[in-house]
């Protein structure tokens, strides 16, 4: 019977473990909810706004771009007239990297 306990509690600690443990095996996880890829801003007034999850590092074109324990972030950046690229990358502690590209143009 203390056979089937401890056999019980081991197998429900490895349980445990391995939930706490997946999202360090996912590596970092970038979401990029504005704006949106080939958006026209008249203004040129752009928000970014996104939510970088499991990430320790998050820059927008090689710039850090701030964000908070949840991962979400959100910026108000202005932009001359004709096109441009944002390169938005999320690195996790471990040095993995994902990145996500939104082009914006100012009419």
């Amino acid at each position: 019977m203390v056979r089937y306990l401890i056999g019980a509690i081991l197998v429900l600690l490895a349980g445990y473990g391995s939930i706490e443990a997946w999202p360090l095996l996912w590596g970092p996880a970038l979401s990029i909810a504005s704006p949106a890829d080939n958006a026209s801003f008249p203004d040129g007034i752009v928000e970014v706004s996104g939510r970088a999850a499991r990430s320790a590092l998050l820059t927008l074109n090689g710039a850090s771009l701030l964000h908070d324990q949840s991962g979400t972030f959100s910026s108000t950046l202005t932009f001359p007239r004709g096109g441009s690229i944002l390169t938005f990358a999320a690195t996790d502690r471990f040095g993995r990297t994902v990145t996500a590209t939104r082009t914006v143009f100012v009419p």
